[in-house]
């Protein structure tokens, strides 16, 4: 969901220093020098404007474009419009590459021409969240405050505490914005209003919060009606691509245990009236295999995508219907390659649990649920799936006799 709190971060990320050397940050540059003496620029850096800002261990954010000074320091003014790499890194997180660390410096940046009356937009540090909210922004003179929230994105990060009052006034005095704007108020996203409290930010800093839209791209209407968001941009969406998009995370995030499965599968295939065949482990592996993989399908993609239209409220039944309509097309795609009703039902119940936890594992990406109804349907249908498959185990064993 393209929340519009992604955070944008300071104008350089800081590689490995040594331990002689110092941070020394100001207004979104952060360098390196010694705890004597500034490194002075060189002739060759006085020919570019930008290259000052670069030192050695500290390299400048390919998307800034340049600095302004401000009464609080220089500020690092980016680029609204998204670079190749930024959108092969996209590509790479969308798929749970990286994501972890997909994160920009927080502090104070500006877009356009901003000056002492334009607006400051609150967002934070997960860079895709900060991407989201500057290509937005293409016709938009403004300040962009980005929070530290480790990497998480605005909705999740309010959640985990991150997000917070605490982290905004401390931002909102780091980087001296009562010397860079002239009014007192800050733009909130509204996914992030669980975490930040309006009565608490005003009393701690001084600045006024408002609570602006849902998404990133809502943010110039807003900011056109008078800092006013209609019923539209308060509602929040979960369409068909924004389920797709977030299927390859789900995806990404099952191979690995998947593959320790398909080992599990590979070796009780093998087992049979000769004690253990290697032989038997790959014929009658492969099914097991596939029946995995049409556990995965179902659960982690077609499930999400298709949410909405499988009945049912409990994402975990959704899976099961989900999953034993696949299972069922890929039994009677294999029968030739099953032995016996035991190993029929052994592949049907094995992939239609998998669908059912992948399906209910989703519950943690959607806003169609609250922590204790996730909590309440997991105490109800994980027995049930563990159940499943260590019958679905012994069954298969079975049939191999």
């Amino acid at each position: 969901m393209e929340e519009m709190s992604k955070t944008a971060g300071c104008g350089c990320s800081e590689v490995a220093a040594s331990q002689n050397k110092q941070k020394i940050s100001t207004s979104g540059v952060s360098i390196m020098s010694s705890m004597d003496e500034m490194p002075s620029c060189s002739a060759t850096e006085a020919e570019s404007p930008m290259a000052g800002y670069e030192k050695p261990g500290y390299r400048l954010f390919s998307f800034v474009d340049k600095f302004i000074d401000t009464d609080a320091g220089p500020v690092p003014i980016i680029k609204p419009k998204l670079q190749v790499e930024d959108l092969f890194a996209t590509f790479f997180v969308r798929c749970g590459i990286g994501r972890y660390s997909y994160t920009i410096a927080p502090g104070l940046y500006g877009i356009g021409s901003p000056d002492k009356n334009s607006e400051v937009l609150v967002t934070a540090n997960f860079k895709l969240t900060f991407d989201h909210v500057r290509k937005e922004l293409s016709s938009i003179n403004a300040w962009i405050l980005v929070l530290d929230t480790k990497g998480i994105n605005v909705w999740c990060a309010a959640g985990k505490g991150t997000f917070s009052t605490h982290e905004l006034v401390k931002r909102i005095k780091k980087s001296s914005l009562e010397k860079v704007v002239d009014h007192k108020r800050v733009i909130v996203p509204q996914l992030g209003a669980t975490g930040v409290s309006a009565r608490d930010v005003k009393k701690q800093s001084g600045f006024k919060v408002v609570y602006g839209p849902v998404r990133a791209k809502d943010i110039p209407a807003f900011l056109k009606n008078n800092n006013t968001a209609d019923k539209t941009m308060r509602l929040i969406t979960f369409s068909m691509y924004e389920r797709f998009i977030l299927t390859p995370v789900e995806i990404q995030m099952v191979l690995k245990p998947a593959l320790m499965i398909a080992l599990v599968l590979f070796i009780i295939s093998g087992f049979g009236p000769g004690f253990f065949s290697f032989s038997g482990a790959l014929e009658r592996g492969l099914p097991a295999f596939f029946a995995l993989l049409t556990g995965i399908i179902s659960g982690a993609f077609v499930t999400p995508v298709l949410l909405p239209y499988i009945p049912f409220r409990h994402f975990a039944l959704k899976g099961i219907i989900s999953g034993s309509i696949f299972a069922l097309l890929f039994l009677l795609l294999s029968a030739s390659a099953i032995q016996g009703i035991s190993g029929f039902i052994a592949l049907f119940l094995f992939s239609v649990s998998i669908s059912s936890y992948l399906a209910m594992n989703f519950t943690g990406a959607t806003p169609f649920t609250s922590p204790s109804g996730v909590e309440k349907e997991m105490k109800q249908y994980i027995p049930v799936q563990l159940a499943s498959l260590v019958i679905s185990f012994g069954l298969w064993i079975y049939s191999a006799f």
